[in-house]
């Protein structure tokens, strides 16, 4: 999964109002309830339908990595999906997206000015219009370069040109990226 993605995914996920289930019996549970019957999860999960049974009686308690892995992820997915929903609403709407990134920042620009690349650490918060965006190319499963491609342009408006006020032939390139994190 992409650097993007999940990270857009953790910031939905600070909306939540409930704690996600940690034990795998309770994960297992609410799975069975979301899919109405354990041979649904078990395909999805990729074991047998009498491990998802066991699981859910409680008689085994710790799944394997790789198993307690999807199953924590598809459990996330299908958490809250009306908290998910108002939250990706109101920052695709009014509240915008905080995004902050340590990356390098490479520049287009005119004739006599430098265009090194640079490393950079900024917070900065998108407007709206680019969370929108985002959440539209997540929602779709647009690859990890199209999402980078939507919040380097967002800062390349917002922070570097400054809303249209300044560097107007600016083009800029988000590259080496080292972390990511987006805040609603």
């Amino acid at each position: 999964m992409s650097m993007f993605g999940e990270g857009l995914d953790r910031a939905v996920e600070q909306a939540f109002t409930r704690p996600v289930p940690k034990s795998a019996g309770a994960q297992m549970r609410y799975l069975v309830k979301q899919y109405k019957g354990t041979r649904a999860v078990a395909q999805m999960l990729r074991v047998s339908q009498r491990t998802v049974e066991r699981y859910v009686k409680d008689q085994i308690k710790r799944p394997r990595k790789d198993l307690a892995l999807r199953l924590e992820n598809e459990v996330k997915k299908r958490w809250q999906p009306q908290i998910r929903a108002k939250a990706k609403q109101a920052a695709a709407t009014s509240t915008g997206l905080v995004i902050d990134t340590r990356a390098r920042f490479g520049y287009t620009a005119a004739p006599g000015t430098t265009d090194d690349a640079r490393l950079r650490h900024l917070t900065v918060a998108l407007p709206p219009t680019y969370a929108a965006r985002l959440f539209e190319a997540r929602d779709r499963g647009d690859s990890d370069q199209q999402l980078r491609d939507i919040a380097a342009e967002g800062l390349q408006e917002v922070y570097f040109k400054d809303g249209g006020r300044r560097a107007a032939g600016l083009a800029v390139e988000y590259t080496d990226l080292e972390h990511i994190a987006f805040d609603l």
